[in-house]
């Protein structure tokens, strides 16, 4: 994808107007809209699986490789969460809540090398997004395989996506199926493609070398729940 693609469209569009009532402004993000939708965004297909064959892999710098398969991630200590996710195509979505393995429990079975500081989050279709393994350590980042109360639908990432609730949601990736350990950084599919490499929504960390972006509202003519 060259980078005059998603995000060099999104920087050209005019800011729409946004109003956030007083009482919440503190939770939204500069230049988010709230909205009771669930906007469906993602690059490729949706994609199909076969439980018995599908495996949750985790290596690079660990002591051991090793897959999970979806019984045993489901056998693991089970958390729910209650959180505010934040898209870089400006829409917030308020009080979500997500059911599955907090990252932090999940990491108890695995030994990671100390020089392992970074993550790299491995997804179909052939998607990846990168995130420092402090930003995964906390109590709402979960691998999630619920929401609000129902198994997540394929198009949400079922069977199972990453929360990251205080980074832009492509950090969330869907379909997560490995996480590879790195003693370095490196980006990811969105990040070489024009988005920012940390992506905090309080600081409109949006794209790379733009300060202050401007994005279109294009997720109110996306498909939604």
């Amino acid at each position: 994808m060259s980078k005059d693609s998603k995000a060099e469209r999104l920087k050209r569009m005019q800011m729409p107007a946004v109003e956030v009532p007083p009482e919440i402004a503190h939770r939204v993000p500069p230049g988010q809209a709230v909205t009771e939708r669930f906007p469906i965004l993602h690059e490729g297909d949706v994609p199909s699986y076969e439980m018995s064959a599908w495996t949750l892999r985790v290596f690079g710098e660990v002591a051991e490789e090793k897959s999970f398969s979806y019984e045993e991630l489901l056998a693991l200590p089970q958390t729910k969460s209650v959180c505010d996710i934040h898209c870089v195509t400006r829409w917030s979505k308020l009080d979500t809540e997500w059911e599955g393995v907090r990252f932090r429990d999940f990491l108890k079975g695995i030994e990671v090398k100390p020089e392992g500081k970074y993550v790299m989050i491995h997804a179909d279709q052939d998607y990846e997004t990168n995130v420092p393994l402090e930003d995964l350590l906390g109590d709402d980042v979960l691998l999630a395989h619920s929401f609000e109360g129902q198994p997540l639908s394929p198009k949400h990432g079922w069977p199972l996506r990453l929360i990251v609730p205080h980074l832009y949601f492509w950090k969330s990736a869907k379909w997560i199926r490995g996480f590879e350990f790195m003693t370095e950084d490196r980006e990811g599919f969105w990040e070489r493609n024009g988005f920012h490499n940390v992506a905090e929504p309080f600081k409109e960390q949006r794209f790379s070398g733009e300060a202050i972006p401007i994005p279109e509202d294009e997720w109110v003519r996306k498909e939604f729940d």
